[in-house]
């Protein structure tokens, strides 16, 4: 198929950040509705936790099964039953009728949601073919995740108030269903000239490992450090990694192929994701709560406080796009991790009942800091490796994001749980709000580590390895379309 024109490239590009809006609107828009939630579920902060983590845990687990899939069996085939499962899923979590349906439900819509992500993104990575075009258009997908933030605290907040928590999720229905249309008519269906083989070993050993550690620290507060149940989750956990790394080396087209982080930036980049991602859910776990619980505001006014981070975030992530086009991802990489980890600070050593100008400065950092962080993430995990392997190396970028995020809400949610106990939400929140910063600052150190002239020669000796395979069978660096 012949190469698609600039206006076909352009509504690819709006149908895949589509499905990144209702994927980011739903998760900004229901962290508004989570007091809400509480009251009328009876749910503790453990129970508010897993209706985050249950969604992300299995978005995390399945995407990069998600990536692999579309790159053998087709990327809009795959892509189209994220988007009917997804919405489907919404549906089901507005009629939930207990918390435990709604976390079962949650997983339902996590696994359409797996499908989407990923799949856009080696959508784009295919019909983007120049580096600087497509670098823009991965700062255009960042800036979705900005209008998400904007946008699902006040649409979510106006929701919560005059209908209801359960109205989050009828944001997904028309979305998504326009989604699926646009998508049934220009999406063109590719997939990988040479696909992986599945692997179910690697995929199973994932799933362990991520929900032992996740089920572990959120179960903590309640059932102590040292008790059977937290300690048998670590050791799962340890024995899954041990068992995960030596199996995908043996493997022959392993679900994480090892190679991969032989490259310095893409390395650089799966950490970042984890630690900044791990900040925003953190930062938003713990703002919903503060300024509903302890500041009283409704669910409307909780949302426009959190307006000036959402809009810094949509305006400044297509400039990082343009950024990393033009001049590599470290300036923008280091600007993030600085503003993400002051912002932190500030929140950690504010005294309780801070003023409007303190709370607006922290904002204004976090958004700044968010906004400049996604384009260098999702650039520097394509950029570079064989274009028939775009679905997977993007779906270890977007499983990095997911696993952040599970993490974040897990942690903070583990230490507000524990320090609540005994202490004022301030005092109890203030060694999360200290470990935010730390993730901010671990982007800032990462980021300088993995972007130099090093680094960038580890990425090519790993794209010339992985390229090599591929070339001795025969196939084109390209993907068919």
């Amino acid at each position: 198929m012949s190469e698609p024109g600039p206006r076909r490239r352009a509504l690819v590009l709006a149908i895949c950040c589509m499905s990144l809006l209702i994927v980011s609107l739903d998760t900004t828009a229901l962290n508004v509705a989570l007091p809400s939630m509480r009251r009328e579920l009876h749910a503790s902060v453990a129970g508010l936790q897993w209706t985050i983590d249950a969604y992300t845990l299995t978005l995390a687990s399945l995407l990069m099964l998600a990536g692999a899939t579309a790159d053998r069996i087709g990327r809009r085939r795959v892509f189209t039953a994220g988007l009917v499962l997804f919405t489907a899923g919404s549906v089901l979590c507005s009629l939930a009728p207990g918390l435990g349906w709604l976390i079962a439900f949650r997983v339902v819509q996590a696994v359409g949601g797996s499908m989407l992500n990923p799949v856009a993104m080696s959508i784009i990575t295919n019909t983007f073919t120049d580096p600087r075009e497509r670098a823009r258009a991965i700062g255009a997908w960042g800036g979705v995740v900005g209008l998400s933030m904007a946008a699902g605290p006040l649409v979510g907040g106006l929701l919560v108030d005059t209908v209801g928590w359960r109205a989050v999720f009828w944001l997904n229905l028309p979305v998504g269903l326009l989604a699926l249309a646009l998508t049934l008519r220009y999406v063109p269906e590719s997939r990988a000239d040479r696909p992986r083989r599945p692997d179910p070993v690697g995929q199973l050993l994932v799933v362990a490992l991520l929900g032992s550690v996740t089920y572990g620290i959120i179960e903590a507060p309640a059932a102590g450090w040292t008790s059977p149940t937290v300690l048998g989750c670590a050791a799962v956990a340890a024995a899954a990694l041990a068992a995960l790394l030596r199996y995908e080396r043996r493997h022959r087209e392993p679900l994480i192929d090892p190679r991969f982080f032989g490259s310095a930036p893409f390395s650089g980049a799966v950490v970042i994701a984890v630690c900044s991602f791990a900040a925003l859910s953190g930062f938003l776990f713990l703002n919903t709560l503060y300024l509903q619980d302890v500041r009283g505001l409704d669910a409307l006014h909780a949302g426009l406080w959190m307006l000036p981070m959402a809009a810094l975030t949509f305006l400044v992530a297509p400039l990082s796009g343009r950024l990393v086009g033009s001049r590599g991802p470290r300036l923008p990489l280091l600007a993030a991790g600085l503003a993400m980890g002051a912002s932190g600070v500030l929140f950690a050593l504010a005294p309780p009942g801070s003023g409007t100008a303190l709370l607006f400065t922290g904002y204004v950092l976090f958004g700044l800091g968010f906004g400049l962080v996604n384009a260098p993430i999702t650039n520097t995990a394509v950029s570079g490796m064989p274009r028939a392997q775009a679905g997977v190396a993007a779906a270890v970028a977007s499983t990095s994001r997911q696993t952040g995020t599970a993490l974040g809400v897990a942690v903070t949610g583990a230490v507000l749980a524990a320090g609540l106990t005994g202490a004022p939400f301030a005092e109890a929140a203030r060694p999360a709000w200290w470990i935010l910063a730390g993730c901010g600052f671990a982007v800032l150190v990462v980021g300088a580590a993995t972007s130099g002239p090093w680094a960038r020669a580890t990425a090519e000796r790993t794209a010339r390895t992985l390229a090599a395979p591929e070339a001795a069978a025969g196939a084109t660096p390209a993907a068919r379309s």
